[in-house]
């Protein structure tokens, strides 16, 4: 099977720095950048594409709410249309640093708090997809399978690519367990590893509760700014590929 993974990067600010993303390009297929509003800044949107680009790694625009202090984990309140034109500005900021890179945007995925509700309600789902549409119709919207950000982006013929995460919690429901509550962050490298696998072999996410929800997967998440984020990544990576899986990009 063929498998993508990505990772959230380019999640610092000036000087300061999130995560080492230079290991993570090492090991990750796909990078969602940050675009300036929960993280990112110009500099680092070009050194991050610059880095994918020599390394083979496709890059995504990661939009999120204007939120650098809550890193993006807050709800702002925001009407469909503010939402739908600050995707399409994140969604431009970033392509125009990865021009100047030599490298272009090829996909889109949401931010925190932005696509927690893209998951919940049509209407945010509904302005992001938009927002991606308008900016340019073949850019792909990952999207957690079976999910409002997925029929929103289907709706308007928008390609999707399907995501799980390595190290996030499910609820009954699908969505991601919230992560004030207990167990929602898995941190273990190696628990993550072996979940991933399993849910990739069974196609379906496992449930908190120990059920399972049969999806199409077509990438998986490590998030880049925890402290165990390049050992998980590395563990998902290889424990993937002992198992035949290729890991390459879903998008050029």
């Amino acid at each position: 099977m063929r498998i993508d993974l990505n990772s959230d990067l380019g999640e610092g600010f000036g000087p300061w720095r999130m995560g080492d993303d230079a290991a993570m390009l090492d090991i990750v297929t796909s990078a969602n950048v940050a675009c300036g509003f929960h993280a990112g800044d110009p500099g680092i949107m070009v050194e991050t594409a610059r880095a994918a680009k020599a390394r083979g790694v496709a890059l995504g625009a990661h939009p999120g709410f204007h939120d650098r202090e809550g890193f993006g984990r807050r709800v702002i309140p925001q009407g469909p249309a503010e939402i739908e034109r600050a995707v399409a500005y994140q969604i431009g900021a970033l392509q125009g640093c990865a021009a100047l890179a030599g490298h272009r945007v090829s996909y889109v995925k949401a931010h925190g708090a932005l696509a927690n509700l893209a998951n919940v309600e049509d209407a945010v789902a509904a302005a992001i997809a938009r927002g991606v549409h308008a900016v340019d119709p073949g850019l792909i919207l990952m999207v957690m399978p079976g999910l409002p950000a997925e029929r929103a982006a289907l709706a308007l013929g928008l390609p999707v690519v399907r995501e799980i995460y390595a190290d996030r919690a499910y609820a009954e429901d699908g969505r991601l367990v919230p992560r004030s509550e207990p167990g929602a962050v898995i941190h273990e490298p190696q628990a993550a590893a072996a979940r991933v696998l399993r849910m990739l072999e069974a196609g379906a996410v496992e449930t908190c509760t120990g059920g399972r929800i049969p999806v199409a997967i077509e990438t998986v998440c490590v998030h880049g700014d925890s402290p165990a984020a390049v050992a998980m990544a590395r563990a998902v990576r290889a424990q993937l590929e002992a198992a035949g899986h290729t890991l390459a990009p879903f998008a050029a």
